[in-house]
């Protein structure tokens, strides 16, 4: 509580994770593909956005409440899929599932995590909203039974990652030689003894694995479950299908009664596709800039892919959220609601489930704050009217 009380933003949380991690850690949870420009951009497009703020409105109570899927949002941010979770804190998912529970906002479970299906659901709140990211895997079975088992976890939503047909160069990691999990070894020993509270928790912790693919051998020669270390890019490359189309949306759709949404769009036409195929939301997304250098940032794509689904389908911004004013810039530009993972990965490391109650508060406040100052008392009165673009 003593580190969190010194924490103001989440570039303060991504300093305290950066002191607590080693080297090569920190780089995987922060580090973007090649140049790292599109992971500039992120963030760089809210930056770039000003507030055109209105006075004397008769602010009443201010509501930061919204609804998404057609259930009530706390405030509008959903927390994304990020695998290997438990790198930054041993609790890893079912830490940020309790926080985002507390929060009143969804949190997704990547296929990649390192907790299970059945683990989360266990520690969810009352009324917690859980999501279940999907990868292509080859093998269309194990596809069927991680869907199955979400189903009767109570999950509510299913969220297909689209942007990955091969894996992005993410050359921190080339550099490093990190693997997942990462290995303790003569090569990473001096780092492991000038973070010895992150290496001695990795050290007395459970074996870190894909904890939903555990035991599975329905891929030729199985896909493997993380036990032991990875090359990322060659497991994505042996197991992902590179043939994805929007055939496999309806064939989701045809084992899964619940809302699919679709992560990865990155322009208008694909957002339109995405609405005659049904989804029911889009999520503007380039992975966090982790998959294609130069692809653009999502906030940018939001008015006009807003514009062009002309509210056939609801459209979240996932990436470069830092503030809860990066939020009512996203909502007033037009997207039902923002998405983000860094920013509870910063936090996880920094101070474990707290550090997630931390920064999730400092989000939503964040939020109300900002919606008082540009005039606008409810989210629904948050619109592009507001915006400043340059």
């Amino acid at each position: 509580m003593r580190r969190l009380r010194s924490a103001a933003n989440v570039d303060d949380l991504r300093r305290m994770a950066r002191r607590r991690l080693p080297a090569g850690v920190f780089d995987y949870i922060d580090g973007g593909a090649e140049d790292e420009s599109a992971l500039e951009r992120n963030t760089g497009s809210f930056a770039a956005v000003g507030f055109r703020p209105r006075v004397l409105r008769g602010l009443g109570d201010l509501d930061t409440s919204t609804t998404l899927l057609g259930r009530p949002l706390a405030f509008p941010l959903v927390l994304a899929p990020t695998g290997f979770t438990r790198i930054a804190d041993p609790a890893g998912e079912l830490a940020v599932v309790r926080a985002a529970g507390r929060a009143g906002i969804p949190f997704t479970l990547s296929t990649m995590g390192t907790r299970s299906i059945e683990e989360c659901a266990s520690v969810a709140p009352a009324g917690a909203r859980l999501w279940f990211q999907v990868y292509a895997w080859r093998d269309r079975d194990l596809i069927r039974a991680m869907v199955e088992r979400a189903a009767a976890a109570n999950f509510e939503a299913l969220c297909l990652t689209v942007d990955t047909a091969v894996l992005g160069r993410r050359e921190r990691d080339v550099r490093r030689g990190f693997t997942l999990p990462p290995e303790i070894g003569p090569g990473t020993f001096i780092d492991g003894l000038r973070h010895p509270g992150w290496t001695w928790r990795f050290l007395r912790s459970d074996p870190i694995r894909f904890a939903n693919v555990e035991g599975s051998d329905r891929v030729r020669g199985g896909p493997g479950d993380g036990s032991t270390a990875v090359d990322l890019a060659a497991y994505m490359g042996s197991q992902f299908d590179h043939g994805l189309s929007w055939k496999d949306v309806e064939w989701l759709r045809s084992v899964w009664e619940g809302p699919v949404l679709v992560k990865g769009i990155q322009t208008v036409a694909d957002a339109v596709l995405a609405v005659e195929h049904g989804v029911d939301a889009v999520i503007l997304s380039n992975h966090g800039g982790r998959q294609l250098d130069g692809a653009p940032a999502p906030f940018d794509l939001v008015p006009e892919v807003v514009d062009a689904v002309g509210g056939r389908t609801e459209v979240i911004c996932d990436g470069g959220v830092r503030r809860g004013s990066d939020i009512v810039k996203a909502v007033a530009a037009g997207a039902t609601a923002t998405m983000g993972g860094r920013l509870f990965l910063y936090a996880l490391a920094a101070a474990g489930e707290e550090g997630v109650d931390h920064v999730l508060e400092l989000l939503r406040s964040g939020t109300e704050r900002t919606m008082a100052l540009v005039g606008a008392s409810s989210v629904d009165e948050l619109g592009a009217e507001l915006l400043e673009w340059s």
